[in-house]
């Protein structure tokens, strides 16, 4: 008898820890709400709701990987459960694996078959698996892959009297061009495609250049400032610059990749960190993150904005010059910045990563997409990544990097979202930096950024709110059928 109530006061139990879960989610601490759902699990494994639940949390936090083997959890447990199959679907669908997400809504549909959303779901997801299928048959080999960059002549192209915007006269991109540019995002006026196209080619020319791995020198009594993710946040990253001033020689930046996507000012944002580029090299770096590729850009609203502000052949043009960007930055041999994180193996020296031949879309695995997508854990060691790509590691892995290239004791990373808008872990070795403040209009995250003077390279990290905006969503230029799902 004892052990019955003793059962019965644990599931009751988990129920409270469920409603509280809720609670939090629907307050938007997603994290506050996995470590409750997690809590009723402990008390009662058994319930398919809230491996469920804490599924759409890990997918509200990006954690696609978690997502997934929650969904497929809360399937085990009751195979007739669609929630299950729509978590699952819709963690696939995320990550750009239509197929996955297809067979699983087809279960949606057929588990539920009077609900028009499943019937909806199913028909968007087919018709981007044929439409996936088609891109694959017309797509042309690699080696036999023509530059678009080389069949375009900017100069050839006429500006219309009418035009009313900002203009570079000749071949030099100055700052007055630069603060114009800005003034007429900023009331949300485009650039001419001439100017676009004469920005982004000057910068392709100088990003193809340079190293894998960038050497960056800052003399001493001088400083260099470190920014996170921006995603298309053209307002907050202006508020950047108020707080701490334009780029420039005096004044230089990292952005450390995930420049565009979610937000939709994508193309206002990567335009002009490209034109500071070409004003002056040294006055900003640009790094590489997971978002700046194909499968992203078709996913999370970049490759739409781009079509509707430009053109297709910008779709194509932006492809190939992400493919340039350089894959993590060491400032005065001290401070390693990368967009991810670290790696699978032991032993990876900075010579290895200058060697990585980058001029690609990021593979699934290997060197390259470790950069891009690893985080760090809170436990020694590694472990499977929480979202599904790279993987998670310890700050014993942090250490022995560090040591291992008789650097200083820093990593600096960017890609996860923080309320505080940055973290230190491992030991004070390493430091995640996050810019986009309330991302996706929903987190109510600060941003920040970190500010670094030479010699010492102690880093000041200084974090900001969100600024208004006009009144345009995020990932309004992304397909409606993935909207649906954030």
């Amino acid at each position: 008898m004892p052990n019955m109530e003793t059962e019965n006061s644990s599931v009751s139990r988990a129920e409270e820890l469920k409603a509280l879960a809720n609670e939090a989610f629907r307050a938007k601490k997603y994290s506050q709400a996995i470590d409750l759902y997690s809590q009723a699990i402990e008390l009662n494994s058994q319930n398919a709701v809230y491996y469920a639940n804490r599924a759409f949390a890990h997918t509200k936090l990006e954690e696609y990987g978690s997502a997934i083997q929650d969904a497929s959890k809360a399937i085990e447990i009751d195979p007739r459960y669609p929630k299950g199959y729509y978590r699952r679907g819709a963690a696939y669908l995320a990550m750009g694996k239509f197929k996955e997400a297809l067979k699983d809504f087809q279960q949606v549909k057929k588990l539920s078959p009077n609900d028009p959303d499943a019937a909806q779901k199913v028909k968007e997801c087919e018709k981007a698996v044929k439409k996936l299928k088609f891109e694959e048959a017309i797509a042309v080999p690699e080696s036999e892959r023509h530059s678009v960059a080389d069949s375009i002549d900017y100069q050839s192209i006429e500006v219309e009297p009418q035009y009313s915007g900002a203009r570079i006269e000749g071949d030099v991109i100055t700052l007055d061009f630069v603060k114009k540019m800005m003034d007429d995002f900023k009331n949300q006026k485009c650039l001419h495609k001439r100017y676009a196209f004469q920005i982004v080619l000057q910068t392709r020319e100088m990003l193809r250049a340079l190293p894998s791995l960038v050497d960056i020198d800052i003399p001493d009594g001088k400083h260099f400032t470190v920014c996170g993710d921006v995603h298309g946040q053209f307002y907050d990253l202006l508020n950047i610059f108020e707080l701490n001033g334009l780029p420039s020689e005096e004044n230089p930046y990292l952005f450390n990749g995930d420049f565009v996507d979610r937000g939709s000012f994508s193309v206002e944002v990567i335009l002009t960190l490209f034109a500071f580029k070409c004003m002056c090299p040294s006055a900003i770096y640009l790094s590489r993150g997971n978002h700046e590729s194909k499968s992203m850009n078709k996913i999370y609203g970049f490759e739409g904005e781009v079509r509707s502000k430009l053109s297709e052949t910008f779709v194509e043009l932006f492809a190939e010059v992400f493919c340039c960007l350089p894959l993590a930055h060491v400032l005065n041999q001290k401070v390693f910045v990368v967009h991810g994180g670290l790696f699978s193996v032991d032993g990876v020296k900075l010579s290895d990563i200058k060697t990585i031949d980058r001029f690609c879309e990021p593979p699934e695995e290997g060197l390259m997409c470790e950069l891009l997508w690893s985080d760090p854990q809170p436990l020694p060691g590694r472990g499977p990544s929480k979202r599904g790509v790279g993987l998670s590691f310890g700050a014993d892995v942090t250490k022995r990097f560090l040591q291992d290239n008789s650097l200083g004791n820093l990593v600096v990373r960017s890609h996860e979202v923080k309320d505080e808008g940055y973290e230190i872990e491992h030991d004070g070795k390493l430091i995640t930096v996050f810019s986009a403040p309330n991302y996706c209009d929903q987190m109510g995250n600060k941003g920040a950024f970190i500010r670094f003077e030479a010699p010492t390279l102690k880093p000041n990290i200084v974090t900001f709110a969100a600024v208004p905006h006009p009144d345009v969503k995020p990932m309004a230029y992304a397909n409606n059928f993935l909207r649906m799902f954030q």
